[in-house]
């Protein structure tokens, strides 16, 4: 049977992306065993957080999942999922304040999260459209495949782009959290470390799924570059 040698890129990427996701979980889990001296849930965080920032206009709502906390633009809510919102932990109070820093970053119009909104239903578009297009063209035999490859890896290079603009506008949010929350006295020195420890272990998440993005398109114009020869 033939193997594809490409697919090792692949799992490469699959490997990256499940031990940065066991490492996320592991890290929440640990610090979500750890209460937050002031008892105050990730809710309460996320209301305190907003309103010292003068940003009344933005919800707070429970969404069902675990780790699905997220801040929609379009909507302007921090929706925060199971393990957040009404948990009184050092993880619910990071995770919290960390969807409030993209709630802060659309308030001052911080300019990579515009360009990551920009690029959303582009890099949408392009996921769905890449693979077709490049399977068509290894299936055709005609002096148009490789038009049609191509054509699939520009498509899929906007999924990538969308994947790298991504990590600025995470780390920056963190940054954010955590400035946040020391200033203001929310997390005590001995808490200051779990909260760094969650949010860099989420951060790894988006590194690892922009590396195995990379490794994927890197296959892409493997195969490409193989058809056309």
């Amino acid at each position: 049977m033939y193997f594809d040698s490409t697919y090792f890129l692949v799992i490469i990427g699959a490997v990256i992306c499940m031990i940065a996701s066991a490492r996320v979980k592991s890290t929440f889990n640990k610090y979500a065993r750890v209460p937050h001296h002031s008892g105050m849930t990730g809710r309460d965080a996320a209301l305190q957080i907003l309103h010292m920032n003068g940003m009344n206009d933005v919800a707070v709502q429970h969404v069902s999942g675990n780790l699905t906390d997220h801040y929609d633009p379009r909507t302007k809510t921090v929706n925060l999922s199971d393990a957040t919102y009404s948990a009184s932990s050092v993880a619910a109070v990071s995770v919290a304040a960390h969807e409030c820093g993209h709630a802060i970053q659309h308030a001052q119009g911080y300019v990579p999260l515009t360009f990551r909104s920009a690029l959303v239903p582009v890099a949408n578009l392009g996921s769905m459209a890449a693979w077709p297009l490049i399977i068509v063209g290894l299936f055709i035999r005609s002096s148009s495949a490789m038009m049609f490859i191509n054509l699939g890896i520009i498509c899929f290079s906007l999924s990538v782009l969308f994947q790298l603009v991504t990590l600025p506008v995470e780390f920056n949010a963190s940054s954010r959290a955590i400035r946040i929350m020391e200033n203001s006295g929310m997390v005590y020195e001995q808490e200051a470390e779990g909260t760094k420890a969650v949010l860099k272990a989420a951060a790894l998440t988006y590194v690892a799924s922009a590396a195995a993005s990379i490794l994927q398109l890197l296959r892409l114009i493997m195969i490409g570059n193989r058809r056309n020869d």
